[in-house]
């Protein structure tokens, strides 16, 4: 299997950065793909507007497009802004859904978060869910959320609950075997 893990923030010392690191690590760990990142750096992109595309499809809306086609499967970790979807994760959504054929259709996507409040990113996910719907994309019905995340790493970026990292764990587990089903098909 081949993951893209896409982050939703731009900040440097981001949560939900930290977040995907451990997400990677058990993907090795349990060795269950390959595994490339789209980053901050990626998602840094001007806001969609239709005169940008009109002109010129931005290079960096290629490079992540083509990330995504080469994918199997996405893992997607996004803080909560306003009670909704971050601003970077949705841009970077509506830019890559004007590539032809659309990268996301048919790919199963896992929706995780983190977020200092106590939901945990969780109303971002429930938002999300709707444009990855509307282009063709595999939600999976499960997610993970961190609540209280500035309060949930050591220092060395581990999650300091092993019950949270348990439910990580087996939750990508549980999409890994949903993700290939579906490559099945």
């Amino acid at each position: 299997m081949k993951y893209t893990l896409i982050i939703g923030s731009l900040r440097k010392e981001s949560l939900n950065r930290k977040l995907l690191s451990i997400i990677e690590q058990i993907i090795n760990q349990d060795s269950l793909g390959e595994v490339s990142m789209i980053d901050r750096e990626d998602i840094d992109l001007p806001l969609y507007n239709q005169d940008i595309e009109d002109k010129a499809m931005p290079e960096k809306v290629k490079e992540i497009a083509g990330k995504v086609k080469a994918s199997d499967a996405l893992i997607i970790c996004s803080p909560e802004y306003n009670g909704s979807i971050s601003s970077p994760l949705k841009n970077t959504i509506d830019w890559i859904s004007r590539i032809r054929p659309i990268p996301f259709k048919g790919l199963p996507i896992l929706l995780t978060g983190a977020s200092p409040s106590g939901l945990g990113a969780r109303r971002a996910m429930s938002h999300a869910k709707v444009p990855f719907d509307a282009i063709g994309a595999f939600v999976y019905p499960e997610n993970f959320g961190l609540s209280k995340a500035h309060e949930a790493f050591s220092e060395k970026g581990e999650l300091m609950d092993s019950s949270q990292q348990e439910r990580l764990s087996a939750l990508i587990s549980d999409f890994d075997k949903f993700s290939k089903k579906l490559k099945a098909e």
